[in-house]
This record gives C-alpha cells, sequence and structure tokens, in this order.
C-alpha cells in the first residue's frame, strides 16, 4: 500500500459562499446595467416612435411615429366607412355605414397607447413591458368614438318617417245622427333605446341588423261607439226633471241635441255624455224661485181637556234648488241611461216639528182671548176675514220673535181665497180685494194689547169704523189697528221666553183669537182719554150710478166724526213696570155717500157730486 506523504489540503467554506455571493453581484449589476444600457438605447433609437412589437388591429406600428400611426389605422381599419348597419320596422328597412351613425377610429388615442407601451411607471416597469414587447407583442386596444349627436340627427330623420301620432275617437251630431269614428294607435321612434342597442356592436366593430324599438301611444279613447249608443238613447225620448210637489219638466229630444257635449272621462277613458252645464244653469236657475219652500213649524192647537197639543198642519221642510247638485245629477243619471231625474235640494229643518208637545214649547194655558165683531158685513167682507184669520190659526210665535201681519199675510188677490169688499181708498169706501183685513188685523192688536206684549207697529184707519165698537165689552174707538199689503203692517213681539201659540175662530159674526203660553205674572191696565178735539162730519154726497135704476138710492159709504183719541197703557210684573204705553189715534171726519139711479128726484139742498 501506498501512502502519499503529501500534506492534506484544509477546505474554507465561509470563504467559498462569500466569492460566490460577490460573483452573483457582479453578474446582477452586469445585467442591470445591460438592461439598463438596452433600455437607454432603445429610449434613444425609438425616440417618439413606438417600440419593436407594438400593433393594432394586427397592424405593425413598430417604429413609427404619431403622423405614422394614425395615418397607418386609419387606412387599415375601415369599419366605420365599410361596416354595415341594416335599421328594420313594420316590413322597411333602412342601411347605413356606422360612419353616417356617427361612428369614427379614434386614431389619435391609440396612437396615444402605442407611444406609451414601454414608457410608463417605474423602470422595471419600463424594462418588463419592453421585454414582453420584444418577446410576445404587444397589441394595443381599438378605440372608437360614437357621436351620438350625429346618430340622433340620423335617427330623426327616420322618425319622420316612422312616428305617427295617435288619433282620438270622435263623436259628431250630424242632423240629429249621433255618428262615432274610432281612433288609431300612435307609433314613435325611442331614439335613446336605438343608440343603446346600437353601442356593444360598435365596440366590437361588427355589423348590426336591428329592429327598430318603436313605442305604441294609445289615444285617450280608441273606440266611442258604446258612449254614441248611450248618446243615441238619450236622444231617443224626452228628459224629464222631477221635484216632489213640483214639475215634471221635460226637455225634448231637439232641446237635448243642442244642449248635448261630449267629454273625456274616467280611467280607461271613455265620452262622458253633458248637457251644457251653463245652459242647464240658466234652465234650473228660472225654475228655483217657484220651487223654494220656507220651512214653516208644524201648526197645532191646544186640547184644553188634555192641557196637550194637538196637531194641526205637519210641519215643513225648507228647501232651496241646488243648481250645481241638479245638473251633476242630471250628468250621472244620462250616463247611467236614465230618462228621469229627481232634482237636488238643500234643506232646512223647521225649527218647531210636528212631534212637538205643550211642554217642549213651555205652553200650559189660554193666556189672552179677544173677541170683534162684524154684524151685517156683506158676504164678501166675511170670507175675507175668514181667509185672513185662517193664515194665523195654529201658529207659533217664538219667544223673541216680532210678528209682521204684512208678511204672514203675503199676497192678498183673488188667487190667494180673497174677494172684493169695501175698502177704505184715499178719501173714500170703495170697492176692493180684500175688505174685511182689517176686521183681522184690529183683532190681532187687541189681544197683544190685553195680553201686555210690546206693540212694535200699528196704524189706525183714517176714520172710525163702527165695524170695531159693536158688541160687549167694546173698548171704543181708538183701538184699531189698519194693514194695506205691502206698506202698512201691524208687528207686536213675543218678549217672553215660551213659544206662543194663536187661535183663530169664527163664530157667525164673531171673530175670536185666543193666544196660549205660560202666564209670566204680568198685568194690564188701561184707560183712553175718550173723543177729544170732535169735528162732525161733513154733509151725504150724492154720486150718480148709471147701474142703478131711476128712483134708487143706496148708501155706500157712512159719516162718523172725526176726533182725536189717546188710549194709555201700563204692562207691570211683580211692581216693575215693563212698558208704559201711548197710543194716540186721529180721525177724519167722514161725510155719508149715497149713489142715485140716473133720472132720480133728489131734495133740493143735498150735495150732488159734479
Amino acid at each position: 500500500m501506498l501512502t502519499s506523504t503529501l500534506p492534506r489540503r484544509r477546505f474554507d467554506l465561509p470563504g467559498l459562499l462569500t466569492a460566490i455571493v460577490a460573483a452573483l453581484a457582479v453578474a446582477c449589476l452586469t445585467v442591470m446595467i445591460g438592461l439598463f444600457a438596452f433600455a437607454s438605447g432603445a429610449r434613444l433609437l425609438y425616440r417618439e416612435r413606438a417600440l419593436p412589437g407594438v400593433s393594432a388591429g394586427g397592424i405593425d406600428l413598430s417604429g413609427l411615429d404619431r403622423a405614422q400611426i394614425e395615418a397607418a389605422l386609419a387606412e387599415s381599419l375601415p369599419y366605420p366607412q365599410q361596416g354595415a348597419v341594416v335599421l328594420q320596422d313594420a316590413g322597411r328597412y333602412w342601411a347605413a355605414t356606422p360612419a353616417e351613425l356617427g361612428l369614427a377610429i379614434d386614431a389619435a388615442s391609440m396612437a396615444d397607447q402605442a407611444l406609451a407601451v414601454g414608457r410608463q411607471g417605474s423602470l422595471q416597469a419600463q424594462l418588463s413591458e419592453q421585454s414582453r414587447a420584444w418577446a410576445q407583442g404587444v397589441a394595443v386596444a381599438s378605440a372608437v368614438v360614437f357621436d351620438h349627436a350625429a346618430a340622433t340627427a340620423y335617427l330623426e330623420r327616420l322618425a319622420a318617417e316612422i312616428d305617427q301620432p295617435p288619433v282620438e275617437a270622435e263623436i259628431r251630431l250630424q242632423d240629429g245622427r249621433v255618428e262615432a269614428t274610432p281612433g288609431s294607435v300612435g307609433r314613435v321612434l325611442d331614439i335613446d333605446a336605438t343608440l343603446a342597442a346600437l353601442e356593444p356592436a360598435f365596440a366590437q366593430q361588427q355589423d348590426v341588423g336591428l329592429a327598430l324599438p318603436v313605442s305604441e301611444i294609445r289615444p285617450q279613447i280608441l273606440d266611442a261607439e258604446a258612449d254614441a249608443a248611450r248618446a243615441r238613447t238619450l236622444l231617443s225620448r224626452p228628459l224629464v226633471l222631477k221635484a216632489d210637489d213640483a214639475g215634471p219638466w221635460a226637455i225634448q229630444p231637439p232641446e237635448l241635441a243642442a244642449l248635448l257635449q261630449f267629454t273625456p272621462s274616467g280611467d280607461p277613458a271613455h265620452y262622458a255624455l253633458e248637457l251644457s252645464p251653463g245652459q242647464l244653469s240658466s234652465r234650473l236657475d228660472a225654475l228655483a224661485p217657484d220651487l223654494e219652500r220656507k220651512p214653516e213649524n208644524a201648526r197645532f192647537i191646544f186640547n184644553d181637556d188634555t192641557r196637550q197639543l194637538d196637531l194641526l198642519r205637519e210641519a215643513v221642510v225648507g228647501r232651496t234648488l241646488d243648481t250645481q247638485a241638479s245638473i251633476q245629477a242630471i250628468q250621472q243619471a244620462i250616463n247611467r241611461g236614465e230618462s228621469e231625474v229627481p232634482l237636488a235640494f238643500t234643506t232646512q229643518e223647521p225649527t218647531v216639528r210636528s212631534d212637538a208637545t205643550a211642554e217642549s214649547l213651555g205652553i200650559t194655558e189660554n193666556v189672552v182671548a179677544v173677541s170683534t165683531y162684524f154684524s151685517g158685513s156683506s158676504e164678501g167682507r166675511i170670507q175675507n176675514i175668514r181667509t185672513a184669520a185662517s193664515q194665523f190659526h195654529g201658529y207659533l210665535v217664538a219667544p223673541g220673535e216680532t210678528v209682521s201681519m204684512a208678511e204672514m199675510l203675503g199676497d192678498i188677490s183673488l188667487d190667494t181665497g180673497y174677494t172684493e169688499a169695501l175698502i177704505i181708498f184715499g178719501d173714500r169706501t170703495i170697492q176692493g180685494v180684500g175688505g174685511g183685513v182689517c176686521q183681522v188685523s184690529t183683532t190681532l192688536f187687541r189681544a197683544a194689547f190685553f195680553g201686555g206684549y210690546p206693540i212694535v207697529e200699528r196704524y189706525p184707519h183714517a176714520y172710525r169704523v163702527l165695524y170695531y165698537e159693536q158688541g160687549p165689552n167694546s173698548p171704543g174707538p181708538g183701538m184699531d189697528a189698519t194693514v194695506f199689503v205691502p206698506r202698512v203692517d201691524f208687528k207686536f213681539t213675543n218678549d217672553t221666553p215660551n213659544w206662543l201659540l194663536m187661535e183663530t175662530y169664527l163664530y157667525g159674526e164673531q171673530l175670536l183669537w185666543k193666544f196660549y203660553s205660560t202666564p209670566d205674572g204680568r198685568t194690564v191696565e188701561w184707560s183712553s182719554s175718550g173723543p177729544r178735539n170732535v169735528v162732525e162730519a161733513p154733509k151725504p154726497l150724492y154720486r150718480e150710478n148709471e147701474d142703478l135704476k131711476k128712483g134708487k138710492i143706496k148708501q155706500v159709504d157712512y159719516e162718523a166724526d172725526g176726533m182725536d183719541v189717546t188710549i194709555y197703557r201700563t204692562v207691570s210684573r211683580q211692581g216693575e213696570v215693563l212698558y208704559d204705553d201711548t197710543i194716540k189715534t186721529h180721525y177724519l171726519p167722514w161725510r155719508a155717500i149715497y149713489e142715485f139711479g140716473p133720472g132720480t128726484d133728489l131734495p133740493d139742498d143735498v150735495e150732488v157730486e159734479d
């Protein structure tokens, strides 16, 4: 065995690692210096030019400057000019290029992208992108510009061919006939939706076949035949307006046709039939006064046995024609196909209903009763007394209410039940409608006077009327009251807290007036001055009457002395004076008048009217 005599070498591991690291560092630095040198060289060599490996749309842009890039792209990307866009609607077609619809290649933007490759970011990023372009190539994305304003202008030209306005159905009256014309649906090109549909294809530079989005616009009313049928039914018969205890009033078909209007209404819309509101209002306003009814309290008589009220006449609910509500009711009725329409009213309940009781009204007993007499009155005068007095029978006077006799009597005429009888007119007594009504006003005056109620308004007669001084317990002259509707009135007030019920009765030639209420303790003291300043009546006057026979003489007016009379009244309650009244009356002297037939012999000393 051979044995080496050479000394053994010792291995230095730490030194070896240090040497390796140093060598690697030198190598990396060398590579980095090389790469930097490469990058710097490339940047210098391709200054303001696309780096090697850069392309767009399959076109190699390496080494091209901006102008060359834009020219190359414009030449090599013909889609805007050569692409196909086919638009269709309802069997019609329109062909266009993308350029006509506002599409263009954005060559400037693509040139910016191409020149930016390998020139952005950190050095490492630039080196990485340059290496990738050299080794693999970098394709710049295509960029297009879609000008919506240009596309909209093009589409608006199409819309002029496509758009159609909706047509409303119509109803017309032609020579009394109702004719209906159907409507049609409108169409409108939705330009915004069209633009949105083109954008994806333009972005991919693809040909387009597009069914244009067209919206339908329905008219309010497409078919009016049903409404026309209702109109024909309306005009086939009269329209009848009704009201309780009045009318009816018929509007004939020719009048209806002149009033008829058609108004779109409702959802879904249809034609509502409408009669001209203005003309209807004029018609109804003409009816309103005759249809108005004031509320009237129930009327009663006081049952002296039961001390309760017996119903004499039902209460009346007041009403006023509601013109607008009536028009609305008419319009609704004709649209329902109805030919009879009740008119509409606003109502007002009376203060005293038919179920009122004596207790609720504060009526417990008879508080005053007064009679006047009219012996020797004609049948006409008695009829007028009865007619006027009946207006007050059963009437209730509210607490605080002032009774106007003229207002309660209203129209005194032949139509309201009055007849002709003697009346005072000017300086003579003549036949006139309503003669005898003053018997009623005188009786009411005395009832209010002796009941202690305030006398608000009273006028005496021009001369003494002997009717008013007839009968037992006559108060004598100065206790009469005249009424001449509407200028001369008699009024008194119920100043008590309770209702006052009036009752009137005719017994033969006596008028009895009774007040029922609740006594409040008032008393009445009165006195009369008696006749003063008496003036004798003038001599009788004779007047020829061609209607009388020869030799016939008839007295038509009676003499009465003139005088002044003053009546004093004091109304007290528990020692307190409520009213202290002085009622003055001045009577003119009144001559007797006789009428005679032509040719009648008269005494020489009589005065004959010229």
